[in-house]
């Protein structure tokens, strides 16, 4: 009790100067009481002032958003995202992937050098820790820094799928964001040439018809050796060889004029030697492009271009062998102007890819950022000028892991997938109303009037062993429930199904199943009775028929596609070019359903 006191009175030693009439066992017992006050008498939330509450600080004055370059998700978005996520999963497991994860921000000479002219988009986070950190810039570097810190891992097939930043021009409605998703899966370690390499070509064919992409996209390949090859011929000096690459890289953005213009007066290229370029980065095709190639015998006689000649032709070899060489295009104008690519190099492009409007039309764009109209920071979702971009990327990176190791090399090689941009195509091109949630069957009431009951409970008892059977359901949380809300409720979120209880059915051991949005004339348009007793075997038949349906439905509208994979801006063009006599008039691609449908 002593030590009560003293402990008090120490507590109270300012208020004695402020107060120096009190003695200190009158202080204590005051404070003492005070404590005793606020330990009873707290007030209520109820019984506090309006008054007060009318004192306490406003809410600053400024717009609620997120920061440019960044969205909320939510609602169909998370559906359609978490469709993408599960398909690409499912590629990456089938091929013996196993998932690591790596922290979001990295030292910052982990990331420093390894991007080129794009270093100068990484986030750099304030020393508040005695580090210098930025955040990932993508999730290959990081790979590269796990291995080199676990010698003993010397293979493995990695997957990740985790948020990177970037510090770009963001257009959000085409997926180019500041803070997005990418999903990797990279194979490492000491194998025969190109077989690893061929199998990430095979993966991403994979992964595009699963999402229902089949004649939509186009892989364009190219090999570093094979570029650096003709960069060395033309007489590019070796020092400027990656800033060359990169202007020849914006050629899916610009036309050569443009390209060629930045090469000779920003980057200090001899104009011949530009021209001499030109010949060969505008040239596209397949395995007759490499014989054309190694047919020139200025390039044959390169070291590295016969290096590249013979990693290509052992590519399209293993890609005859995966049968995944239909949707590649061998193409020189492809750079990659990241700096730690060293052999094959590919980007998958699409429709929308590439900007809609002319070189005219993105020179006034130009002009106008000039005149400052247009911010760095401003959001070009709806310039025309700006397109999606390649939905995904990767190559070969042999030496990135040695930046760290020093002498330790774990050849490597892989793709990344990026979601937003994938995401931004998907929701575009969708006909029907995407679904908020995964629910396959709303269980409803039939009935009315006084004598209703609204069948809650057997409601949830038919919801219960749907739920056992692994079957996605739901019902309305009402105990008289109107049969029109019901079906509200279930269209609102696009459930496909409908299990409708009424009690002449349940007295006969029956339900009626029904499937949503069929046309009036359709022969199950009210549904149709199914036995209680194989409730959950009757609905899963019906739920696996329909998506095999739905499967059908969706890889005949990506069969549909004439002139092959270019999308409508190309096809504009290419018939305006027949118009004016420059080209011959190319036949429509014909795929073997359409030909037997002929």
């Amino acid at each position: 009790m002593q030590s009560s006191w003293i402990l008090a009175i120490r507590s109270v030693r300012p208020l004695r100067r402020l107060a120096p009439t009190l003695t200190p066992r009158a202080t204590c017992l005051s404070l003492l009481a005070s404590r005793r006050h606020f330990q009873t008498s707290s007030p209520r939330p109820q019984d506090i002032n309006p008054a007060i509450e009318d004192m306490a600080p406003k809410a600053p004055k400024f717009e609620i958003k997120t920061p440019k370059g960044t969205r909320d998700w939510s609602g169909s978005d998370m559906v359609l995202r978490e469709k993408i996520f599960r398909t690409i999963t499912n590629v990456f497991k089938r091929h013996g992937g196993v998932t690591i994860d790596t922290p979001v921000f990295e030292l910052k000479e982990i990331l420093a050098g390894k991007y080129g002219e794009d270093s100068k988009l990484i986030y750099d986070l304030a020393d508040q820790g005695g580090e210098l950190c930025s955040l990932r810039y993508d999730l290959t570097v990081p790979f590269a820094r796990f291995l080199a810190m676990n010698k003993d891992v010397s293979q493995i097939k990695r997957y990740h799928i985790a948020k990177v930043y970037r510090r770009d021009q963001p257009a959000v409605k085409k997926g180019r964001m500041r803070e997005f998703y990418q999903c990797d899966f990279d194979i490492a370690g000491l194998y025969d040439p190109m077989i690893p390499d061929a199998e990430i070509i095979r993966i991403i064919n994979e992964v595009f018809e699963g999402l229902g992409w089949q004649g939509k996209y186009t892989i364009k390949l190219n090999s570093r050796k094979i570029l650096d090859g003709i960069f060395q011929v033309c007489g590019v000096p070796d020092a400027s060889i990656r800033p060359i690459s990169s202007a020849v890289d914006k050629l899916d953005k610009m036309p050569w004029e443009d390209v060629r213009k930045e090469m000779v007066e920003e980057k200090g290229l001899a104009p011949e030697v530009a021209d001499k370029i030109g010949k060969y980065v505008v040239l596209k095709g397949k395995r007759e492009l490499l014989e054309q190639l190694q047919k020139d015998e200025e390039l044959a006689a390169n070291a590295s271009m016969q290096q590249g000649f013979a990693d290509m032709d052992l590519l399209f070899t293993y890609l005859d062998a995966f049968n995944a060489g239909h949707s590649v295009s061998f193409d020189l104008s492809l750079a990659r102007g990241l700096d730690y690519y060293t052999g094959v190099i590919y980007e998958v492009v699409t429709e929308g890819s590439a900007p809609k409007v002319s070189a005219a039309s993105a020179d006034a764009e130009k002009s106008k950022k000039k005149k400052g109209k247009a911010g760095e920071d401003e959001d070009r979702s709806d310039d025309p000028t700006v397109g999606i971009g390649s939905v995904a990327a990767g190559g070969r990176y042999d030496n990135l892991v040695g930046m760290f190791s020093g002498k330790t090399q774990v050849p490597c090689v892989g793709i990344s997938f990026g979601i937003d941009r994938i995401f931004s195509i998907m929701r575009a091109n969708q006909a029907k109303k995407e679904r908020k949630n995964e629910v396959d069957v709303f269980v409803m009431a039939f009935g009315g009037g006084k004598d209703f009951t609204g069948l809650l409970k057997e409601r949830s008892e038919i919801a219960a062993r749907l739920w056992d059977a692994n079957i996605k359901a739901e019902f309305l949380y009402k105990v008289k429930p109107k049969l029109q809300n019901q079906f509200k409720a279930a269209e609102a979120n696009g459930v496909p199904f409908a299990l409708i209880l009424g009690e002449d059915e349940l007295a006969q051991g029956k339900i009626k199943i029904k499937e949503m949005g069929l046309p009036e004339d359709h022969p199950l348009k009210e549904g149709e009775l199914i036995d209680l007793k194989n409730l959950a075997k009757e609905v899963q038949v019906r739920i696996d028929r329909k998506k095999q349906l739905d499967a059908i439905i969706e890889q005949a509208e990506g069969l549909r596609v004439v002139g092959g994979i270019k999308g409508e801006d190309v096809k504009v063009e290419q018939q305006a070019k027949e118009k004016e006599g420059e080209v011959t008039p190319t036949p429509p691609v014909q795929t073997e359903e359409v030909k037997a449908e002929n």
